[in-house]
């Protein structure tokens, strides 16, 4: 499987989501759709952008019980979404079910993946905050591990950490990296970062970009950017 950019649409509404994606006239990028976008505007704004002809990743990271999370995607399954995830944190149980509720009558499903530890949480924050004296390199192998035990294709994770990932679970074990920014750009809110080159050198399968992109004064030219360094 090719490597790919996957632009973060984090748009409170469908029109700045349209106008957005009006500005790329060659290219189908592949969007992630994410809580802010998806609560605004519902399941109609995932139909609107598939008609347009883009591949979609689904990010509302479902974490609940079982049998919440087993028809909760059986209900994303009938988007037609290309990928969607969970919090790996909510067991193996939860993510076997989430498997169980994603997969079509006729066997196919999206790829479903797992988020270990988000690229905003750091060692301290999760020691203090959530009470897990692991350091975050193994707690995040531990997590991937899980996933793919109970399954799933792949995780959710920094780029950093994307290597390790494929040591510890097989270079088949897709790795999605959120948290890559441009050398001369600003890390914002995130932690765990890197260059798209260097998630390429590391080996993640997919980079996650937003603002880099979205708020750049020349998204089209950010995003050929984006790919010449990640899969050029």
């Amino acid at each position: 499987m090719g490597k790919d950019v996957i632009v973060a649409c984090d748009f409170s509404s469908k029109e700045e989501t349209l106008s957005f994606l009006d500005r790329f006239d060659e290219e189908k990028p592949f969007v992630k759709i994410g809580m802010e976008l998806f609560y605004a505007e519902g399941p109609e704004i995932v139909r609107e952008i598939k008609k347009r002809g883009h591949r979609i990743f689904l990010d509302l990271k479902l974490h609940d019980i079982p049998n919440t999370v087993m028809k909760a995607m059986a209900v994303l399954s009938r988007l037609d979404v290309d990928m969607c995830n969970l919090h790996a944190a909510g067991t193996i149980p939860m993510m076997e079910a989430a498997l169980r509720g994603l997969t079509r009558a006729d066997g196919s499903r999206p790829i479903l993946i797992a988020v270990t530890q988000l690229t905003s949480t750091d060692q301290e924050h999760m020691q203090k905050d959530l009470w897990i004296d692991r350091p975050i390199d193994e707690v995040v192998m531990h997590y991937a591990q899980n996933a793919k035990t109970a399954g799933l294709d792949g995780v959710v994770c920094s780029p950093l950490e994307a290597g390790k990932v494929h040591e510890a679970c097989g270079s088949g074990f897709l790795t999605v990296t959120p948290g890559v920014r441009f050398a001369d750009g600003d890390v914002g809110d995130q932690k765990r970062v890197a260059t798209p080159a260097l998630a390429k050198q590391i080996g993640s399968d997919y980079i996650v970009v937003g603002r880099p992109i979205t708020a750049a004064q020349d998204p089209v030219a950010a995003y050929r950017r984006c790919l010449n360094e990640f899969c050029g």
